[in-house]
């Protein structure tokens, strides 16, 4: 026990030892890791700033100066033979004298209609599109104002092309009722309907600066609908409730997918273009676009 004791005290004697011999080189710099004092920051110097007042300039050199800022430069004037030919589908802006109008598509071409007369698909959509097109091409350009408007047809075409009902379903303007209903008196003789049957549609006519008709899409055409909701309560309270069911679409057409597909043109940029900026307009809120 007291050899222990002894050991002890002598490694705590040279522990005390080595840690003063260790502060005393720091302290008189003979050990590397001395206590160094901290530099005093640099102190910033005094510049001096020479200000020299130049003389004003004489009154003629001011007077040339105002007058050249005052004198506006001449425009640029445009060559006479480039002429810019006006947007047919383009709004155009209205000014103090005249409001905003938009001029009336163009009519549609032989190749057109001859597409139309073949193309069968989700009740002839291309016979459709292109009557449509023709309806509002004859009646001229569309101006903003209380003659601005939309009306909806409903139109049965005989076999041969010819009108043979129009039934007037609803319209916010008389005027543009009255524009499509005399463009329809007077079109020029339509061909015949694509399946040799009576063609019965809706369609909406809009006369409007702002609104334009658009092709439609038709790479889908070859796929069957979903199936039709009903409402499984209709009745009106008159009777007991009746469940009706969801019935499923027919096949667009009797023949093959290989057949339908031949059918399908292609898409014009136009029809993707309005095609994605629908989309966007439907589904861009949920996304939080």
């Amino acid at each position: 026990m007291q050899r222990d004791s002894d050991k002890l005290f002598l490694a705590i004697f040279l522990s005390i030892a080595l840690h003063a011999l260790a502060l005393a080189l720091a302290v008189t710099g003979n050990y590397p890791a001395r206590l160094v004092d901290r530099p005093n920051a640099p102190q910033p110097k005094d510049e001096v700033l020479l200000l020299e007042l130049l003389p004003p300039p004489p009154e003629e050199i001011v007077a040339k100066t105002l007058q050249s800022v005052a004198t506006p430069e001449p425009a640029l004037s445009v060559a006479p033979d480039i002429q810019v030919a006006p947007s047919r589908t383009a709004p155009t802006l209205a000014s103090e004298s005249q409001p905003i109008s938009m001029m009336a598509p163009a009519t549609p071409t032989a190749e057109e209609w001859a597409f139309a007369a073949r193309y069968t698909l989700k009740n002839s959509k291309g016979y459709r599109y292109t009557w449509g097109q023709q309806v509002r091409s004859m009646m001229g350009t569309a101006f903003e104002g209380p003659d601005q408007g939309v009306v909806r047809f409903r139109v049965e075409i005989s076999p041969d092309g010819t009108m043979a009902k129009l039934e007037t379903l609803w319209t916010t303007s008389p005027t543009a009722e009255q524009l499509a209903r005399e463009a329809i008196e007077s079109m020029p003789p339509l061909p015949p309907t694509p399946t040799g049957k009576p063609l019965i549609f809706e369609r909406t006519i809009s006369f409007s600066p702002f609104v334009s008709d658009t092709p439609p899409i038709y790479r889908n055409d070859c796929l069957r609908d979903p199936p039709t909701f009903r409402n499984p309560f209709e009745g009106g309270g008159l009777g007991p409730p009746v469940r009706a069911e969801a019935t499923e679409n027919e096949d667009p057409e009797s023949f093959s997918l290989e057949e339908c597909l031949k059918q399908l043109p292609q898409d014009s940029i136009e029809a993707e273009a309005a095609h994605d900026l629908q989309e966007l307009r439907r589904w861009g809120p949920a996304l939080g676009r």
